[in-house]
């Protein structure tokens, strides 16, 4: 008996809606090395080859940054090999992600995920980088402000609402905040404050306000892992410059944590 050609295409489809989605194909490292000794690798986001001269800027980075862990490794092995009776070599692997692209200021997130041959855990370093697409160069936060003198009225500023994010951060966690002295190295100070980030708006062309990213160890034990919060430009808004005041708008987009 021959079915009709609509329960055909309704059975195609209810048999396509039963099998699993096809996974990804996963991004295969810019570069890497392999030996008894160590594993290593660099990724970086194909997003951020669109930006003339900065994706050979940040493999060259990454390559640098590995041919340290190798050399470390080796010698390492050379010298005591029984920290790696387990098998289980260094490691060393970095990625490069594009967090937001807003007005030609392109924000980096540089993770480092890190393992010495011995060592009791693994670890994770978090690091940001701010590319203005327009000049071709590497820049700070800097120019969006009046002042960025440490410890003056901007840096004071920033850092207090940093410390409240991170505080709130904690107890959204469940964590009881105890041991404010963690918080004592978020200083107003631009190299220690946290690794900033421009967020995303609901306002084209427009950030939300800065991300602030924290490895292990920084604000918190390591069991407590990493924070990145977020700190509205309003809370700033008092010390924008003429060009910060052109960047900053509009509020957060819904569920954009879930890039962090």
């Amino acid at each position: 008996m021959r079915l009709p050609v609509r329960f055909l295409v309704f059975a195609l489809i209810a048999i396509c809606l039963c099998l699993p989605a096809a996974a990804a194909p996963e991004q295969k490292p810019d570069a890497a090395v392999k030996s008894k000794a160590i594993e290593a690798s660099v990724t970086i986001d194909p997003a951020l080859k669109a930006y003339r001269g900065l994706y050979p800027r940040l493999l060259a980075a990454g390559k640098r940054e590995m041919a340290k862990w190798r050399a470390e490794a080796e010698k390492s092995y050379r010298e005591d090999r029984n920290s790696f009776s387990n098998g289980v070599p260094y490691e060393f692997d970095r990625s490069y992600e594009e967090r937001s692209a807003i007005q030609g200021y392109v924000s980096i997130v540089r993770a480092d995920s890190t393992y010495s041959a011995g060592a009791a855990h693994p670890n994770t370093d978090l690091n940001t980088l701010l590319w203005n697409a327009k000049a071709g160069k590497f820049i700070s936060i800097r120019p969006f402000f009046n002042g960025t003198a440490t410890n003056g009225p901007t840096m004071r500023t920033l850092a207090k609402a940093v410390r409240a994010a991170v505080l709130a951060e904690k107890k959204a966690r469940g964590i009881a905040p105890d041991d404010r002295s963690w918080l004592a190295d978020i200083k107003p100070d631009l190299l220690k404050i946290g690794a900033v980030a421009l967020a995303p708006s609901t306002e084209h062309h427009k950030s939300a306000g800065l991300l602030f990213y924290f490895s292990p160890y920084a604000v918190g034990p390591y069991v407590e892992g990493s924070y990145i919060v977020f700190v509205p430009w309003t809370a700033f808004k008092m010390h924008l410059s003429r060009a910060g005041a052109g960047l900053f708008g509009g509020t957060r987009p819904k569920g954009d944590e879930k890039n962090d």
